[in-house]
C-alpha cells in the first residue's frame, strides 16, 4: 500500500490506493477545495489520477506557476466548448498555452468579428459557473480517429493521424464537448470562473504552412484572480501605447513596406541608434578579447548541408542559382566562423579563439508571424564564437555571464532572468560529455553569483544553452541573450587544433550572443523607455534654439562646439516661437533641450532643459559639455541591479 511523501518531508500511509484528490482531502478541506492537480513524483497530472504505490506528492493550486499552466491549458478547452456551443459546424484544430495565456485555432465559413468574440466570452463565463465536472478517458489511435472523425473533427482527426501507430491517447470531456489532450486539466469548469479575457483574433496557416487554409485564431488570458489579470490587462494597454511600430513612426526612425517584406528601412534617426549600438558591442567584445569578422551573406549549398542546416531549416532559407551553382542566404554566421577558424592552423596554446561578427542573415518567416522589429527577415546578429578547449568551458562562460550583465546594465535592464536548458531526449554525444556540459555552465552561473531555473530537455541537440531574458519597465519577458555549447558543428566541418601531444583534436564551440538581434533589441528599447531613450542612445542628443535673430550666430556657434565634442546636436534656427519649438522637439523625446537669447549670448551660456520638462538653470559651455558627458557616461544605470531567477 503506498506511502505518500510530502513536499515538507512528512509521510502519509494508505492502506489503499488513492487517488490525488484523496490525498488533498486527507492534508485538509481548504487545500482540497484550492487543488487543481497533483505532481507525482514530478510529473504533473489531474486530481483523478490513482497512486497505487510509494510516491512523492505535491497538490497543485492557483498559487503554483504550474497551477497557472493547467488553468490556462483548461480555459483554452473552456474556450473551445463555448464555441462549439455557439457555432456547431465550427472544427477545432490546436489550443496551446502560451506566455501569459493561450489561443485557439478554427476552421469556420465565416470570419469571427468582436461581436463574436463577446458572446463566446459571455458562455465561458456561463459555462464556467455550471461547474461541469472534467473527466479524463483514453482511447487507441485508431479509435480516436475514428471517433473525431465521426464528429466531424476532420482537423483532429488529421493530428492524430500523425501519432505513431499503438499509441493510447487521452480525452477530456466536460458536457457534450470532448478534445484531445494529453492534460492535466482543472476538475471542474468551476475552478476557471475567476479571472480570464479573450483579447484578439488573428489568422493562422493550418499547421504554420501558407500552402494550407487559413484558420481563425483566438488569444485569451487567464489568471488565478481578478487582480492579477486587471494588472495583466493594464499592461497591455501600456504595451499599446508603447508598440515600437507607432513610436518608429512618431519618430521618424524606420518603416517597412510590401516592395521588401520583413525588412528594414532604416531611417537616418534610426541608423543613428542603430550604428550607436554596434559600436558599443564592438568596444565591448575587443575589450574581451575577440577578434571582428566579417563572412559573406552568400555561401554554397554544400556547406550548409554539411553542417546540418539544410536539413533543420531548409524551409526557412532563401536560395539562389548563379554559374550553375546552388547558394543560400545565410541564415546564422557559425558555419562560415569554423571556415575562419580552419584557415589557420591552431595550437593547443591559441586557445580559445574568440570571433565576433555582426552578421546580416535571412530568414524566409512565414508572412503572418512578422511584426515589425521584432520578427524580421532580414536581422543582424551580434554574433560571437568561441573555440575552446573543453576545459576551458566553464572560465569562457563565465566571462561572457559578466560582460553580458554589464551591457545590460547599461541598456538600463536591471531585472535578469535566467534559465539553463538541458539535455532533450534526442541529443548527439554521450552522457559523460553533456554531463560536463551542463556542469560547466552551471558552474559557471554559480561562480557569478547569477540564480537559474532549469529547463529540462529544452536544449539543442548538440548541447546545453543559457537563456537570458530581460524584463522591461511594464514587466514583460524578452530572451536576448544565449550561450550553447556545440560539440556537434566543429566535427562535421573539419576543425581541428594540434594538441600537447601533437594529435589533432576537435574544439567545443561556443555560440553567444548578446543582443540576439539588432533590430528586435532596438524594438524593445522603444517599448522598454516608451520612446524616451537615455541620452547616449538617443539619436538627437541635444537640441539648440534660438530665441531671436540675433541669437543666430551663437546657437550655430554652441553646435559646432558640441559635433566637435561627439554629440549628436541640431539647431533650430526656425522663425517660430520658443513655445512651440520646445513643444515639438519633446514630442520627438530629444532628452536635451538648450534656449539661447539675447542674455544666453551677452553671458555665452544657455538655458537649458530636459524633456520631461525639468529647468538646469543657465550653464556655461564647459558645464554643458561637462552634463552631457556625465550622462553619457552613466549610460542607462538608472537604478541599482537586480538580478532575479
Amino acid at each position: 500500500m503506498p506511502v505518500i511523501t510530502l513536499p515538507d518531508g512528512s509521510r502519509k500511509p494508505f492502506d489503499h490506493a488513492v487517488t490525488v484528490a484523496d490525498i488533498a482531502a486527507s492534508i485538509g478541506t481548504g487545500l482540497a477545495r484550492a487543488a487543481l492537480a497533483g505532481k507525482v513524483n514530478d510529473k504533473l497530472v489531474d486530481l483523478s489520477f490513482t497512486v497505487e504505490h510509494d510516491a512523492a506528492i505535491a497538490i497543485i493550486t492557483d498559487k503554483d506557476a504550474a497551477g497557472l499552466e493547467v488553468i490556462r491549458h483548461s480555459t483554452a478547452h473552456l474556450l473551445a466548448h463555448a464555441v462549439k456551443s455557439l457555432f456547431p459546424t465550427a472544427q477545432v484544430t490546436i489550443g496551446p498555452v502560451i506566455e501569459d495565456g493561450f489561443y485557439y485555432d478554427f476552421a469556420f465559413t465565416r470570419p469571427f468579428t468582436p461581436d463574436d468574440l463577446t458572446h463566446i466570452e459571455a458562455k465561458m463565463a456561463e459555462l464556467a459557473k455550471q461547474d461541469i465536472p472534467v473527466s479524463r478517458s483514453t482511447l487507441s489511435r485508431d479509435e480516436a480517429i475514428r471517433y473525431f472523425r465521426d464528429i466531424g473533427e476532420t482537423y483532429k482527426a488529421e493530428i492524430i493521424e500523425a501519432i505513431p501507430a499503438g499509441e493510447t491517447l487521452s480525452l477530456y470531456t466536460q458536457a457534450d464537448f470532448t478534445d484531445l489532450c494529453r492534460g492535466p486539466h482543472v476538475p471542474t469548469t468551476g475552478k476557471l470562473a475567476k479571472a480570464f479575457k479573450l483579447t484578439r483574433l488573428a489568422g493562422a496557416y493550418w499547421r504554420g504552412d501558407s500552402r494550407n487554409e487559413m484558420l481563425q485564431r483566438i488569444y485569451g488570458t487567464a489568471w488565478a484572480d481578478k487582480k492579477s489579470l486587471d494588472a495583466y490587462l493594464t499592461r497591455l494597454e501600456e504595451a499599446e501605447k508603447r508598440d515600437h511600430r507607432k513610436i518608429g513612426k512618431a519618430l521618424d526612425l524606420f518603416h517597412f513596406q510590401e516592395e521588401a517584406p520583413g525588412m528594414v528601412f532604416w531611417h537616418a534617426d534610426g541608423w543613428a541608434i542603430y550604428q550607436t549600438i554596434k559600436k558599443y558591442i564592438s568596444q565591448r567584445v575587443s575589450a574581451d578579447g575577440y577578434e571582428e569578422i566579417v563572412t559573406p551573406q552568400l555561401v554554397d549549398l554544400s556547406l550548409w548541408k554539411k553542417s546540418g542546416h539544410w536539413d533543420m531549416f531548409s524551409n526557412e532559407m532563401f536560395t539562389v542559382e548563379a554559374d550553375d551553382r546552388q547558394f543560400a542566404l545565410k541564415p546564422m554566421n557559425c558555419p562560415c566562423h569554423v571556415q575562419v577558424f580552419k584557415d589557420t592552423l591552431h595550437s593547443y596554446r591559441d586557445l580559445p579563439v574568440r570571433y565576433a561578427e555582426f552578421g546580416c542573415v535571412h530568414r524566409n518567416e512565414m508572412s503572418g508571424a512578422m511584426h515589425g522589429l521584432m520578427r524580421v527577415r532580414q536581422l543582424t546578429q551580434d554574433d560571437g564564437h568561441i573555440f575552446c578547449m573543453e576545459n576551458q568551458i566553464q572560465a569562457e562562460a563565465g566571462r561572457f555571464i559578466r560582460t553580458l550583465s554589464d551591457v545590460y546594465r547599461d541598456f538600463g535592464f536591471n531585472d535578469l532572468v535566467v534559465r539553463l536548458a538541458t539535455r532533450p531526449e534526442k541529443r548527439l554525444g554521450s552522457d559523460a560529455i553533456w554531463d560536463n556540459a551542463e556542469k560547466a555552465l552551471a558552474d559557471a552561473l554559480t561562480g557569478e553569483g547569477v540564480p537559474f531555473e532549469l529547463l529540462p530537455g529544452e536544449g539543442a541537440f548538440y548541447g546545453p544553452k543559457i537563456e537570458f531574458h530581460l524584463r522591461d519597465s511594464i514587466g514583460r519577458q524578452w530572451q536576448c541573450g544565449t550561450l550553447q555549447i556545440d560539440y556537434s558543428q566543429p566535427d562535421r566541418l573539419g576543425a581541428y587544433y594540434i594538441a600537447e601531444d601533437s594529435s589533432k583534436q576537435v574544439p567545443v564551440m561556443l555560440h553567444r550572443a548578446i543582443t540576439g538581434s539588432l533590430e528586435r533589441f532596438i524594438g524593445i528599447l522603444l517599448e522598454h523607455y516608451a520612446g524616451k531613450l537615455p541620452l547616449w542612445l538617443a539619436p538627437t542628443q541635444l537640441v539648440i534654439m534660438n530665441i531671436t535673430d540675433r541669437a543666430s550666430s551663437f546657437t550655430s556657434e554652441i553646435a559646432s562646439l558640441c559635433k566637435k565634442n561627439g554629440i549628436r546636436v541640431k539647431s533650430d534656427l526656425r522663425n517660430e516661437k520658443i513655445g512651440y519649438k520646445i513643444r515639438q522637439h519633446t514630442l520627438q523625446c530629444v532628452p536635451l533641450m538648450a534656449v539661447v537669447g539675447d542674455r544666453e549670448v551677452e553671458t555665452r551660456s544657455v538655458s537649458l532643459r530636459t524633456r520631461d520638462g525639468e529647468d538646469k538653470g543657465s550653464l556655461t559651455l564647459d558645464q554643458l559639455l561637462a552634463l552631457i558627458n556625465t550622462a553619457i557616461a552613466q549610460k542607462g544605470r538608472v537604478a541599482e541591479t537586480s538580478v532575479s531567477a
